[in-house]
């Protein structure tokens, strides 16, 4: 941009340049970035930021993520955890002698639940599973066994 355009060449000879006779031209005034939040600049937080202060919540101190460990798996992804040779048997021939057995801590889950259907009886060996997903197995004729 020429010089003769620049808003500074304009405010040659004027004392304020623009800025104000009583307020000043001053670096940080206010403070920098979002300082007096809680004090001159509260109405502003207050009303255009709410909530941007204090805790919300609860901490939770030496929280060991390992006990909350729970992969889940759901009953119509069951079939699937069965190895391929073996599944065609199973599947086929609902009412075969033997039930497959499945143990869920060998997928690495925890728990079962109850979502979706199965058909064929199975061994399901769990840490957790829901009622809806126990009631499920049973009526397929399946059993549910609790590992720790």
């Amino acid at each position: 941009m020429p010089t003769h355009l620049s808003k500074t060449r304009k405010h040659r000879g004027h004392v304020s340049a623009g800025h104000g006779r009583v307020g000043k031209h001053r670096k940080h005034p206010g403070g920098r970035g979002l300082a007096g939040g809680q004090h001159h600049h509260r109405t502003n937080l207050d009303k255009y930021h709410p909530g941007y202060f204090g805790k919300v919540g609860m901490r939770y101190f030496h929280h060991l993520k390992n006990h909350d460990w729970k992969p889940i798996v759901n009953i119509d992804k069951l079939v699937a955890l069965i190895p391929e040779e073996k599944r065609e048997q199973y599947v086929s021939k609902s009412k075969s002698d033997t039930a497959p057995v499945i143990n869920l801590l060998d997928h690495g889950y925890a728990k079962l639940l109850g979502k979706g259907r199965i058909t064929i009886p199975v061994v399901v060996q769990a840490r957790y599973v829901s009622a809806e997903a126990e009631r499920k197995i049973k009526e397929a004729g399946g059993v549910i066994q609790l590992v720790a």
